[in-house]
């Protein structure tokens, strides 16, 4: 495997932007293999993290070997990988901009079969909220230990809560009916289930976030979406997540 830190200036975002990827290797003398795409990984960091952490905490790029996987690991800063009301437009950087530059500079498929995206408690959040918005770009997302029900902390009087999500997405109102809210996201798309992503969704019942994953799973289960769920012993803490990126690797590399 290939590891490659990568800086290319946004046209979207207007700055020079930070990605990291592992890469499977062909050997020279692999003449049948030369030229082949790799399926590819979009991986989310957390709210605390940058796109160095999965790197420097876990063992993905181990993990990863097994599958001949490209991973690629962004950087959103704090925006929920959100279009944000008062800042940059992180969504449309990841959905449209970033694979774009990695199809047209990495040897990845383009083939929505090969592409996949997980990512841990925000990036968990952007990664359903990113797959069921774009349904055709991913046949499955995973999320660990995710920020799935950000409703009722979106109009909290918390000091640091309260301002960014105001900046991210605006009045409580303007989240709550708009497809940032995965609750009203899940009852949207849930019309059309069967073009939807499979997805997979952890969480330990030690963990802070724990009613935010109740809360989407139950709603996953009365829509009717598929949604692989499993939960155990953990908190919010990467010991948990460097072992459940290996189960969602098997997970999405499953023989039917």
């Amino acid at each position: 495997m290939a590891f490659l830190e990568c800086y290319f200036k946004s046209e979207v975002l207007g700055m020079e932007q930070p990605f990291n990827v592992i890469l499977p290797q062909v050997r020279m003398s692999d003449i049948e293999n030369r030229g082949k795409k790799f399926p590819v990984l979009y991986l989310l960091h957390g709210l605390s993290d940058d796109h160095t952490k999965w790197m420097r905490m876990t063992s993905i790029e181990r993990y990863a070997l097994q599958y001949n996987l490209a991973v690629v690991m962004p950087n959103v800063n704090r925006s929920f990988y959100a279009d944000m009301k008062y800042g940059l437009k992180y969504y449309t950087y990841i959905t449209r901009e970033l694979p774009h530059m990695v199809r047209t500079t990495f040897p990845v498929s383009d083939k929505r079969e090969d592409n996949f995206i997980a990512g841990l408690s925000m990036g968990g959040y952007g990664a359903f909220m990113i797959a069921l918005r774009n349904p055709n770009m991913f046949s499955a997302a995973a999320s660990l230990s995710g920020a799935l029900d950000l409703a009722g902390h979106i109009d909290n009087n918390d000091e640091q809560i309260a301002p960014m999500t105001k900046m991210i997405f605006g009045s409580p109102e303007e989240f709550i009916n708009s497809d940032y809210n995965l609750m009203n996201l899940l009852k949207k798309v849930s019309r059309e289930k069967d073009r939807l992503p499979r997805l997979y969704q952890c969480c330990g019942t030690e963990d802070y976030i724990y009613p935010m994953n109740t809360s989407f799973r139950d709603a996953a289960m009365e829509f009717g979406v598929d949604l692989t769920y499993e939960e155990g012993p953990g908190g919010h803490e990467w010991g948990y997540w460097d072992a459940k990126i290996r189960r969602v690797l098997e997970w999405i590399f499953r023989k039917e």
